[in-house]
């Protein structure tokens, strides 16, 4: 069993930056393919990044590309989303997922992910 906790959200203005955190429990963090999802109200849940579990393969959504950053850590067992030009169609709880295949992580509305985060609260102001 995983269990991911989420850390970094708040409250911003547009064009502000944020960094979320994920830290799993265990210490077979770095066998687990890791992805960042949002929900917004009244929305679908959507996948914003992914990252594999040596962190060489990254995946943006077209929402978040050019302006977000997925990263790892397996030595400090820690995932980050750094969110940068934040506008307020960014505005939803953010999660962060866990799965042993990369590509079960990199659905778009990540069915199919064994493990998931309590959320996140990231809210944009404009």
């Amino acid at each position: 069993q995983v269990q991911l906790v989420e850390s970094g959200g708040g409250l911003v203005q547009a064009g502000g930056s944020l960094r979320l955190s994920c830290a799993p429990s265990g210490r077979t963090f770095s066998i687990y393919a890791m992805g960042w999802f949002r929900q917004a109200p009244g929305k679908e849940r959507e996948l914003v990044a992914a990252i594999s579990q040596t962190g060489y393969i990254t995946y943006y959504a077209d929402s978040v590309k050019g302006r977000s950053t997925i990263s790892r850590d397996n030595a400090k067992n820690t995932m980050y989303l750094q969110m940068n030009s934040l506008n307020p169609e960014d505005t939803a709880v953010y999660y962060c997922a866990a799965d042993l295949v990369y590509t079960t992580v990199t659905n778009p509305t990540g069915r199919g992910v064994r493990y998931w985060g309590q959320g996140t609260q990231v809210t944009v102001s404009s």
